[in-house]
């Protein structure tokens, strides 16, 4: 049976600091994903915003390309991170802000371990991991991205349960297309930077244009997916994720049109003035394509 809204807790003066610390850190990170929040109505786009600085702080911690900052105080560092975040999700407050911005939503839209653990473990991953198989590969998308998706559709769907069933399958296609997009534009990046190759079987060396067009395929079908589930989004939500996803569609094709030999060297990115039209034309079609 669907429910109403969680109805929000009090607010005081801690929190509105939280939240707005949870803001400035996407603000200062991730300008692409600054403006895609600010499509969101509110209570949405804070409580967004609060589950992607958590995101974005672990992230920091494991791929501060640093060479002075060994692994063993990373893990140290980000199982700390991950114990604070638990206890937080109990209530009532943290002295970590993001945490506590963090904590505040999952108490009231339900985000809770099923989706919070397999996320720093697939961040703990980082610290060990520089190759993966099918099976490590699979697990550490999960983690790291289809659940995130999972967390901000609890948002958007505000404790409405059947339509969060009928609508997971979407958004855990939509995170799985936006993290295999990311690994591809990076894929120079993280192997020069990080030593890390997440795609399975890829030999950064040896890579070429009908890898690029495999691998292109499998997202695009991701996307083409996601796209149906996206539709059903109440249409505050909606046009918000309709961005995001004509931005991925975007860089997906301009990935393909890239030589892998091109990719190899260089990060693919959408030029300001094609963001723009494409949040645009998701705000007038009201993210209905």
């Amino acid at each position: 049976m669907a429910r109403t809204r969680p109805r929000a807790a009090a607010t005081g003066t801690y929190d509105v600091v939280a939240s707005r610390s949870a803001a400035v850190l996407i603000q200062s990170y991730s300008t692409s994903f600054g403006w895609a929040c600010r499509m969101l109505p509110q209570p949405d786009r804070e409580h967004v915003r609060n589950i992607y600085a958590l995101v974005r702080l672990a992230d920091e911690i494991v791929d501060d390309p640093d060479p002075d900052w060994p692994g063993p105080d990373r893990r140290v560092l980000l199982d700390a991170l991950e114990a604070e975040t638990r206890r937080a999700c109990g209530g009532p407050r943290s002295a970590n802000l993001v945490v506590h911005a963090f904590a505040r939503t999952a108490r009231r839209y339900g985000i809770g371990p099923e989706l919070i653990t397999p996320f720093f473990a697939s961040m703990r991953t980082d610290l060990t991991t520089s190759e993966h198989d099918e099976t490590s590969f699979a697990e550490y998308v999960h983690g790291s991205a289809e659940v995130v998706g999972l967390m901000c559709l609890r948002v958007f769907t505000a404790g409405d349960e059947e339509a969060y069933a009928r609508l997971s399958p979407g958004a855990i296609r939509l995170g799985a297309a936006f993290q295999k997009v990311n690994f591809l534009r990076d894929l120079a990046q993280d192997h020069s930077d990080l030593g890390r190759t997440y795609f399975p079987g890829l030999d950064p060396a040896a890579f070429d244009d009908s890898h690029r067009d495999e691998l292109l395929d499998e997202i695009d079908a991701d996307l083409r997916a996601a796209d149906a589930a996206l539709r059903q989004l109440p249409a505050g939500s909606r046009r918000a994720v309709r961005a995001a996803h004509s931005l991925f569609a975007e860089l997906s094709g301009r990935l393909r049109s890239t030589p892998a030999a091109r990719l190899r060297c260089v990060r693919v990115r959408v030029p300001d003035p094609v963001k723009a039209r494409l949040v645009a034309r998701a705000v007038l079609s009201g993210g209905r394509r």
